[in-house]
């Protein structure tokens, strides 16, 4: 008899007009947890529901037929593009196991645990951060206590006999991620993934108002040491036959130091693989390029956001426009391929902003960069959003969504968004909840949004016409062709 059943909903689930584009990635997050309280005796039913097999994942009895009979407990996890449809999913899992715990992980809900609680009772606990802590001593409560010990229990939400809201305090960050076991890679075949993702750090330091991911960290950043991280990867290529990884986290390139330490623990170990990762313009230079070049990186993306210097200034991105023009060029020398992000639709970007943004991206095109525009999504958490949602209306547009939200309900077609009739209960969702599920809407849709939507296309962005390969973002398993979609996360 299980202990807990662990769903993971994050999935890379497409529709482009008749066409469905689904890849799989291994689930780092619950594996990491799953190994967590397998290691403190606890025996964990997980299930990825990345693996259903099914046309339509987002189909009623399709979620309920795979969860089967699950255990006494029952843990979700999602990013914020999926929080609606695992808001659903667990209504759906409470009508027909109302004798279950129901526990939501994952960073889709932070910043908004509260208005989950308050709105949809049928959610019992929440937790917030790391879990690896926080899991095994959860379960213990549960099953030795019930609900009536969480108070005692860090970093979770949920609500009490009372009906209040208790927020517990936050859990202390782990520091020493080499103190963490490998995922629960056992609980799965590896073969059947496309995706093989790498943790080298947790958090970020740097306070861009518009990320998502740096506030779930609170802005903190630990690494792992070198050699741990190349431990895995020999692991999963030795194991598994792995030969491509994909550092998922933002920080990979922290500093030189760590940098060049991870290339020299690749060379030492003769570790003939392939790996992708994320740069800073202000933390890259030719000599490390050139050791991550040696050591098998074949992409290297970096999130420049704008080509504007003002617009770099307000979103506190850290380095300016020249250093962009410096850096990316030289970048290019070095990798197969260089990705580099921008976001636009930021309502204080002026139309003079977002030309020199096209300018820039533009530039670095012919240059043989790889060029991924998104617009902006207005998550919770972000100072963007903070600073922004009582001064103006947001505004949802039904042929239009940030993509870094798109979710495999909607249909892309001929360049716009389609919302199906029969998932029209997903998009009521979130229109009678725009202050849990902003990062769906926009600002200012008439002057800011559409008319820098229409000079993107003009410049061969967001074609009618769509490639239905994913951006390579999503994914470190293929050789993809130029989009004009972006994963900006990835969630």
């Amino acid at each position: 008899m299980s202990d807990i059943t662990l769903i993971n909903l994050n999935m890379l689930f497409m529709r482009y007009g008749e066409e469905i584009e689904r890849e799989r990635h291994v689930p780092l997050g619950p594996l990491y947890l799953t190994r967590a309280l397998e290691d403190a005796g606890f025996n964990v039913d997980f299930r990825d529901y990345q693996m259903v097999d099914a046309d339509d994942p987002f189909e009623r009895e399709t979620f309920l037929n795979f969860v089967g009979d699950p255990a006494p407990i029952i843990g979700v996890s999602c990013m914020a593009n999926l929080l609606p449809f695992t808001v659903l999913a667990l209504e759906q899992l409470r009508n027909k196991f109302p004798d279950r715990i129901l526990v939501l992980g994952g960073v889709g809900s932070k910043s908004v645990e509260e208005k989950l609680l308050e709105r949809f009772p049928y959610i019992d606990v929440i937790c917030r951060g790391e879990a690896e802590l926080t899991g095994p001593e959860l379960l213990r409560t549960l099953k030795s206590k019930g609900k009536a010990g969480l108070e005692n229990v860090a970093g979770i939400s949920f609500r009490n006999s009372s009906g209040n809201i208790v927020h517990t305090p936050n859990r202390e960050r782990i520091r020493n991620l080499d103190d963490i076991p490998f995922p629960a890679f056992h609980k799965i075949d590896l073969s059947r993934y496309a995706g093989y993702g790498m943790m080298s750090s947790r958090g970020c330091p740097y306070p861009c108002t518009f990320c998502s991911v740096a506030p779930v960290w609170n802005l903190e950043s630990y690494s792992r040491s070198a050699q741990n991280i190349a431990e895995e990867m020999q692991y999963l290529h030795e194991k598994a036959g792995v030969e491509l990884f994909l550092f998922q986290d933002e920080f990979f390139v922290s500093g030189k130091r760590q940098v060049m330490e991870f290339c020299r623990e690749l060379t030492d170990r003769n570790l003939n693989v392939k790996w992708k990762a994320f740069g800073r313009v202000n933390l890259v230079d030719e000599e490390m390029m050139q050791a991550m070049s040696d050591t098998g990186c074949v992409e290297l993306r970096f999130g420049v956001e704008s080509g504007s210097d003002s617009v770099l200034q307000a979103i506190k991105k850290g380095f300016t426009a020249a250093e962009v023009l410096d850096r990316i060029p030289k970048a290019i020398k070095y990798f197969p391929r260089v990705d580099v992000f921008y976001v636009w639709g930021f309502p204080f970007e002026t139309m003079e902003d977002f030309q020199q943004s096209l300018f820039q991206m533009v530039s670095l095109r012919m240059m043989g960069a790889r060029i991924l525009p998104s617009l902006l999504s207005l998550l919770p958490q972000t100072e963007i959003y903070r600073d922004w949602c009582g001064k103006t209306d947001l505004e949802f547009c039904s042929h239009l969504l940030p993509e870094f939200v798109f979710t495999g309900h909607e249909i892309c077609r001929n360049g716009k968004v389609e919302l199906p009739d029969k998932h029209r209960d997903y998009f009521d969702l979130i229109l009678r909840n725009a202050d849990l599920f902003p990062g769906f809407y926009h600002i200012d849709l008439a002057n800011n949004v559409l008319p820098k939507l229409e000079m993107l296309r003009q410049f061969g962005f967001y074609p009618e016409v769509i490639d239905t390969e994913s951006c390579g973002a999503h994914s470190p398993g293929k050789d993809f062709v130029t989009s004009s979609r972006s994963a900006a996360g990835v969630p």
